[in-house]
């Protein structure tokens, strides 16, 4: 498994429905959404995500955790650490827990601010989400992980 300091980072925003997804880079400390990709029930096509991640190539993984408000656990965080798991599991990397309440929302008011209409469900803002809580990471308690020098 790839350890620190890493020099690319990819982020995902965990959803039933959509995983919405971002890659990052160390040197910009900054990250570009990547189209998400379609979820039954949370679990994604395992094929597609192969594709995408051996194509970009991440050293590490960084997944959106929904808390509650009040920073407890609630089901959908659970579900989204067993997809980071099954991620490390699957492809040999590392995987960093974010904080991301309010991320969902934060990534709507930027898509409202660029002309989105609100129809979240034909067009979902999760790729938006993933590069929000992606860089969140990035400028935060990942910082000390990425090689920036």
């Amino acid at each position: 498994m790839k350890k620190p300091p890493y020099q690319s980072v990819m982020g995902f925003d965990f959803g039933t429905r959509n995983i919405g997804i971002a890659m990052g880079q160390a040197v910009t400390q900054t990250a570009n959404a990547i189209s998400p990709i379609k979820a039954r029930d949370g679990i994604p096509n395992w094929e597609e995500l192969e594709r995408i991640v051996e194509e970009w190539n991440p050293d590490a993984f960084v997944v959106g955790i929904p808390l509650n408000m009040d920073g407890t656990e609630s089901d959908m965080s659970r579900r989204a650490r067993k997809f980071a798991n099954r991620l490390m599991a699957r492809f040999n990397r590392a995987w960093h827990p974010v904080d991301e309440r309010l991320t969902s929302f934060e990534a709507k008011e930027w898509a409202g601010r660029l002309g989105h209409k609100g129809h979240y469900g034909s067009n979902p803002v999760d790729a938006m989400a993933a590069q929000l809580l992606l860089e969140s990471w990035m400028n935060g308690e990942g910082a000390e992980l990425l090689a920036v020098n």
